[in-house]
């Protein structure tokens, strides 16, 4: 696997990142309510704990626990000022648990996790271009000042923040790669009514390195959703990362109903389609990484 994340993508690997992190650091004490980013900078411990158990795991790819990082959803939390903290600690912390993981001859690359404001753009909300990519910019900057590879901008749903998202990061770290991914309902398209064609060809001239899905409804969308990708943008690295299948409450619980190996199963089958980057999303944990490197590796031992 190359030095940088173009390199190892350039070798025809298929690359395995992380899993959900909300959902683990709920499992883990954080209080309902509190941003995850906060522990960052209040129990680090535990950031680095979750890293480590998915580079364990076989993650080559860990995001950073900035998920809800940008100044607007922080503010909203009661945390705006401390937006660039957060950020870099992130950063750092995520860089120190791959650096422990390199001792062992592997490398592991560093994603600086970009996600959605919450707010719609304009004319349906208050979120205009503008905003948005200042936003973005100072998220990108303190990722970047933290150490991250490259950039993974995820579950996205608006074109024009997405745009913004991709542009910020452009113009704060030129010299870093950028993969952006997106989240579709059961329709195959976002809940801002985007599709995969649409996507691919408004935003890979942006500069992109890898496109494609994460999070949404279920496994069954990836699909055909990697599938229009794939035909848009013929021979581009492909990302599927979708959720542990579907939610259900059970007992005052939400539980996913994909089990591990049958995940891991259907990873393998989106690979085929051109997913060159893979992992899970909501309701995963460092066994659906470990079911997806070991189902990985028995294909390449055939």
């Amino acid at each position: 696997m190359g030095n940088s994340i173009i390199e190892a993508l350039s070798t025809g690997e298929t690359l395995v990142a992380d899993g959900a992190t909300g959902t683990m650091l709920m499992t883990a004490g954080l209080p309902a309510g509190a941003p995850p980013e906060a522990w960052n900078v209040e129990n680090p411990e535990q950031i680095l704990h979750l890293h480590q158990a998915y580079l364990d795991a076989g993650s080559q790819i860990i995001l950073t626990n900035t998920f809800g990082g940008s100044r607007i959803k922080l503010d909203k939390a009661g945390y705006g000022a401390q937006t660039h903290e957060f950020n870099r600690q992130a950063g750092i912390l995520a860089r120190q648990a791959a650096a422990s993981r390199s001792h062992d001859g592997v490398t592991a690359f560093v994603a600086g996790d970009l996600g959605p404001t919450g707010e719609m753009t304009a004319p349906f909300g208050p979120l205009t271009f503008e905003k948005a990519l200042d936003c973005f910019r100072e998220q990108a900057a303190a990722l970047a000042e933290g150490g991250v590879d490259f950039f993974w901008i995820e579950t996205m749903s608006d074109l024009k923040e997405t745009r913004a998202a991709v542009m910020a990061a452009r113009e704060v770290a030129p010299e870093l790669a950028v993969f952006c991914s997106f989240s579709f309902t059961g329709r195959g398209k976002t809940m801002m009514g985007l599709d995969a064609r649409q996507a691919a060809k408004e935003l890979w001239p942006l500069g992109l390195s890898a496109i494609g899905a994460n999070c949404g409804k279920g496994l069954d969308i990836i699909e055909p959703v990697l599938m229009q990708f794939a035909e848009t943008l013929p021979g581009v690295p492909l990302i599927a990362k979708p959720n542990a299948g579907l939610p259900r409450l059970v007992d005052g619980q939400t539980l996913y109903d994909t089990p591990p190996d049958t995940f891991a199963a259907r990873i393998q089958e989106f690979t085929q389609i051109g997913a060159r980057v893979v992992g899970a999303c909501c309701g995963s944990s460092p066994e659906y990484i470990a079911a997806i490197c070991a189902r990985l590796s028995e294909k390449e031992d055939v």
